[in-house]
């Protein structure tokens, strides 16, 4: 099971998400507020995601210890 500790945090908030995983790969969507997010894993020169949870409405990309950088990122929505 990949991106444990994002799917940990959802579960403490009492967000529903559904987790997928292919190839060795996390895949995480959730709605918080009614805006779609989601957390997707790749492996393009290491290990990294893509996720919009910065803005809902854009995707970037998260490397290096990309699970950290994406749940800092979640912990400050109010």
């Amino acid at each position: 099971m990949r991106l444990q500790k994002i799917q940990e945090c959802l579960r403490e908030k009492g967000w529903p998400f559904q987790y997928t995983e292919e190839d060795g790969l996390g895949s995480v969507d959730f709605e918080y507020r009614g805006i779609g997010y989601h957390v997707w894993e790749f492996e393009e020169d290491g290990f990294g995601a893509e996720s919009n949870v910065r803005d809902g409405g854009r995707q970037e990309e998260y490397r290096g210890d990309y699970e950290e950088e994406i749940l800092r990122v979640m912990e400050n929505w109010k």
